[in-house]
């Protein structure tokens, strides 16, 4: 056998393996997972979030997913890895120092009102404010623009042949855009309208794994020796098929540890 033959044939071997256990990873967290589509996004949530019930939005009686802030985190997260797919393609430079300002004042006010938050716990400390859910959300989603905006150039510049050097948010204009369509979603989370959040609680799940998925992509494209060869989607099948393994088996780990210890897929109690 030539060496095109052999490598050809340790590819297709590769492939068929990771597709196995792709196949064995989802399948076993379906079926020990809770039912049902929020069942699932439960599950997710679980892995990351303490989804205690005082700090987050309800579906009727049903608590979300995910808290309030981790609620605003991943679908702000989710909306803009979206918006950047859509919209800016294969672009793989990190913004303008001014914006990068921003985005890091934007991880300020979370880690503000997290702080502030988590010492609100404790009777009689003393805390600058009293933290609400609207407050959570807000600071959540605006960190999820800047975690996705930290993440989405690195995939780019490891991804693509073609990665286009210029800034993924290419001027102020264009973030307070994002940030419009942001405040959309924010205002639905807060009606707490059944119809609307339903959805919105998958889509927020789904954050969770598009940004494992985007930041293991990172590591399967290094490891599968596909660095800077793809022009399609398409062409990134595996190493997104590779990432979303890793991502699901991190997941699935976490809930493993978090059951174990606690013996309850509800949220921690105050």
């Amino acid at each position: 056998m030539d060496e095109k033959n052999l490598r050809q044939t340790r590819n297709g071997f590769s492939r068929a393996l990771l597709l196995t256990l792709t196949i064995v990873v989802v399948a076993l967290w379906l079926l020990l997972t809770p039912g049902g589509l929020l069942g699932k996004a439960d599950a997710v949530g679980y892995a990351v979030c303490h989804r205690i019930d005082l700090r987050s939005f309800h579906l009727a009686e049903r608590t979300l997913p995910l808290c309030s802030r981790c609620t605003g985190m991943y679908l702000g997260a989710l909306v803009t890895l979206i918006a950047f797919v859509a919209f800016r393609g294969k672009t793989g430079l990190y913004p303008s120092p001014g914006i990068r300002n921003v985005l890091l004042i934007f991880a300020g006010l979370w880690s503000v009102d997290g702080i502030n938050s988590f010492i609100s716990i404790f009777p009689n400390a003393p805390h600058l404010y009293t933290p609400q859910n609207w407050l959570r959300l807000l600071t959540g989603t605006l960190v999820g623009v800047s975690m996705a905006t930290m993440i989405y150039p690195a995939f780019s510049q490891s991804a693509w042949r073609d990665w286009q050097p210029t800034p993924v948010i290419p001027s102020f204009r264009w973030l307070l855009g994002l940030l419009s369509a942001l405040a959309l979603i924010l205002v639905s989370v807060l009606s707490e309208n059944p119809l609307i959040l339903y959805p919105l609680a998958i889509l927020s799940s789904i954050g969770v794994l598009a940004l494992l998925i985007m930041a293991y992509s990172v590591l399967t494209l290094t490891l599968f020796k596909r660095q800077n060869l793809a022009v399609t989607w398409r062409e990134l099948w595996l190493p997104l098929l590779g990432a979303l393994t890793l991502a699901l088996s991190q997941v699935a780990i976490i809930d493993l540890l978090r059951f174990v210890v606690t013996g309850t897929w509800d949220g921690f109690q105050l």
